[in-house]
């Protein structure tokens, strides 16, 4: 295949990160394939890497699932989904490429015959299509089947972890168990048939441009690094707001809630990142080793009912139109106590961040889509003007935007023209989309590309979850305690009162994104 000279490589130099990397052979098992995630993400995210230059001819992709497909109609499955949710522009030739280690394989998790032709099928790839024996699982599946698939991959030797090389890789998508217990349990049925360097946790945030120039902006720029700490900023906001309901997915949310399924894993993390020590480097052991050490510094409010919010939309108006409350989705069962707003104060126990909250906050139905982290400053000790002067002037913010509209903003005071001495608020605001002339990769595309790599520095481990569980623990047992339903917040508005007064119980106020 020729690849399209505006996604030509050059050859790789290992030694010159500047340089794209380019995967090995290698078959990746797509469990959910059928699923929004593998047909808006995952597979498209294969496409893109494709049509990049970055999958070799040798890639296989190979779905496993209980539709009655052929190759053929799994075939135009796959077309369909990279057509309609790519990235970049679709090219027939690219995808003739990728189709050529296109297979699929019927079955149900608990499905023996299922599993052994998926055996035959890998080893069919790796003779005939040149993967190499080197296999990578991806579980794009509800956590109620993580269990039985990988006791199917153990069962059928469709691992061998005493092998390095042809290698084995697992991954799993969030949430990473219900509670610690369970986390640890999922933990050990994992590391029973995975060596610990081979599974990779997806959290798709962390693949993120804006996240990953976090620490470009921390680590890179002198600028940033003074004000960083509890000597200048009076507490941080880091918000993931979503003006979608639960779109048809009552089986998996029901049951799981704001919480666990974007707290526990998404929120924590990037908190971890926000507030971490400077690594030796990025390697993946340094990365990780100042990541624990925030978490585990990190503990839950000691006032529960003070510093923690739980919520659940009602019906509402949104974007011009009437949606319906969580309870009257369909699916969901009219007594359940399931939040669709969590937010919670944190605290971190160290000499950088004593005395500085961090609020976090997630939940559905709000006005608009975002996600932004919000470095709030302290007051200037001292200000020469009248009150009347500063009457218009907030607290000084550095706002890094996660989505949409991938940026950085600077807010600080600044005097009217035309006036003797007013002072207001004005933002500096930075664009990726603007500065940049190259399109950012999708969170999906790099992380699939670090899996094939086994480039491991974005991908949480073991010891990060668990300790991420512990904060969130107490929390969710004290909301099960209560034992009522959830405060209700109508739809399209910023969520429940409990979630404003957690603030101005400390004298803040949420940012308005």
């Amino acid at each position: 295949m020729t690849v399209p000279s505006t996604y030509t490589n050059p050859l790789r130099d290992p030694q010159d990160r500047r340089l794209p990397r380019v995967a090995g052979p290698a078959a990746l098992v797509m469990f959910g394939v059928t699923g929004d995630l593998a047909r808006k993400k995952l597979l498209p995210g294969i496409y893109d890497l494709a049509n990049r230059g970055l999958l070799p001819p040798s890639f296989a992709l190979v779905g496993y699932g209980r539709r009655d497909w052929d190759r053929d109609a799994f075939s135009e499955y796959v077309r369909e989904a990279m057509q309609q949710h790519a990235r970049t522009p679709y090219r027939s030739e690219v995808f003739r490429q990728i189709d050529e280690g296109v297979r699929f394989v019927s079955g149900a998790f608990d499905d023996d015959e299922g599993f052994l032709t998926l055996a035959e099928t890998l080893r069919d790839l790796d003779e005939n299509h040149g993967t190499e024996g080197n296999h990578a699982f991806y579980l794009s599946i509800p956590p109620s089947g993580f269990d039985q698939v990988i006791e199917q991959l153990r069962k059928h030797q469709l691992v061998d972890k005493s092998k390095r090389t042809p290698w084995s890789r697992v991954v799993i998508e969030k949430p990473f168990g219900h509670d610690l217990a369970s986390a640890r349990e999922l933990e050990e049925r994992v590391s029973s048939v995975f060596n610990s360097d081979s599974v990779f946790r997806i959290d798709h945030y962390l693949g993120k441009e804006t996240v990953q120039n976090m620490l470009a902006m921390r680590f890179a720029n002198q600028l940033f690094e003074p004000m960083w700490s509890r000597n200048y900023v009076s507490h941080v906001q880091i918000t993931m707001a979503e003006d979608i309901g639960i779109e048809g997915r009552a089986g998996y949310y029901d049951g799981i809630g704001a919480a666990r399924d974007v707290i526990q894993n998404h929120l924590l993390q990037l908190m971890a990142l926000v507030a971490m020590e400077e690594p030796t480097s990025f390697a993946a052991d340094n990365l990780r080793r100042e990541k624990e050490k925030v978490l585990a510094a990190a503990r839950a409010p000691r006032n529960l009912k003070s510093h923690t919010a739980r919520g659940q939309y009602t019906a509402g108006w949104q974007g011009g139109r009437h949606v319906r409350g969580y309870l009257e989705e369909d699916g969901i069962d009219p007594a359940s106590q399931t939040e669709t707003y969590a937010a919670f104060r944190v605290d971190i126990d160290n000499r950088r961040w004593a005395g500085v909250p961090f609020y976090l906050r997630a939940a559905k139905r709000m006005p608009r889509r975002v996600t932004e982290i919000a470095l709030m400053m302290d007051a200037a000790p001292h200000l020469p003007f009248a009150h009347t002067d500063t009457a218009e002037l907030g607290s000084n913010a550095l706002v890094l935007r996660i989505q949409p509209n991938e940026g950085v903003t600077l807010r600080f005071g600044a005097k009217v023209p035309a006036t003797q001495m007013e002072i207001r608020d004005v933002t500096m605001d930075f664009s990726y989309g603007a500065s940049f002339a190259e399109s950012s990769p999708e969170a999906y595309e790099r992380l699939i590309l670090d899996v094939l790599l086994g480039d491991p520095p974005l991908f949480p481990q073991h010891t990060e979850v668990e300790l991420s569980w512990m904060i969130l623990d107490p929390i969710l047992d004290y909301w099960a305690a209560k034992d009522h339903q959830p405060e209700g917040y109508a739809a399209g508005t910023w969520g429940p009162p409990s979630g404003r007064t957690m603030l101005e119980r400390d004298g803040f106020t949420w940012r308005r994104p």
